[in-house]
């Protein structure tokens, strides 16, 4: 089973959001909608989203302080959607981090274009040593297809929500290696959280789904008192 991608809409012309949210579960995306930009930090902490397209005229905050607050602990891919087409506004916005500038009003194509282009990008900045050339991750009988967003144990399909898989794929890309839990949880929820008990239940929940006895891992392996790691063989 494909684990599609979750694309968090910020804006606030409700006519707008629905246009996007309509083409983008067209074509397969996952949708999460809010008007309010100190919204935004939270969902991108809490769901994890794969990409943003972030308005700059929002009713409660600018923008372009969303995105540069963002921008001080998440890497999410970016898209500005605005009718501000003013060159140095747009300058502003690249140089705060986002990836890319659609002004408004566009075109379905395009704005699909863009997703994928930033989506690869994302995906560039993520892989690393074997995955960066093969896109897939496996031990023992667990395959991870990160490009595909897809994982299966003896060949079954195994669904996890944005968060374990994020989680997992972050173990992936990390094979191995001891992470932290304070690690982990700044690169999932973000700096400011304390998500101990919520990371616990999503690595139990993971775990659930992967391992035949999750009471004695094959594959997740926790370093008592400091954090986890994925096996390596």
């Amino acid at each position: 089973m494909e684990n599609r991608q979750l694309i968090l809409v910020v804006e606030d012309e409700r006519a707008i959001s629905h246009f996007i949210s309509t083409i983008l579960k067209a074509n397969g995306f996952q949708v999460l909608v809010t008007e309010k930009g100190l919204e935004t930090a939270g969902l991108v902490s809490s769901r994890c989203p794969d990409i943003l397209l972030l308005d700059l005229g929002l009713p409660d905050i600018d923008g372009l302080e969303v995105l540069r607050s963002l921008r001080e602990w998440s890497n999410i891919p970016v898209i500005i959607v605005s009718a501000r087409g003013h060159e140095r506004e747009k300058v502003e916005a690249l140089d705060l981090g986002a990836d890319d500038y659609i002004t408004k009003p566009f075109g379905t194509a395009e704005l699909l274009a863009r997703i994928r282009t930033a989506l690869r990008h994302g995906q560039k900045e993520t892989l690393q040593s074997s995955i960066l050339k093969n896109e897939y991750f496996t031990v023992g009988n667990l395959y991870i297809d990160i490009a595909k967003r897809m994982v299966t144990v003896d060949g079954k399909d195994v669904h996890l929500t944005p968060i374990e898989f994020r989680i997992l794929e972050l173990l992936a890309l990390n094979s191995g290696k001891v992470l932290t839990h304070d690690l982990i949880i700044k690169k999932i929820w973000g700096p400011y959280s304390n998500e101990t008990q919520t990371l616990r239940v999503n690595m139990a929940n993971i775990r659930r789904k992967i391992e035949k006895n999750p009471a004695e891992p094959r594959y997740i392996l926790t370093e008592v008192g400091v954090g986890y790691r994925l096996s390596e063989n």
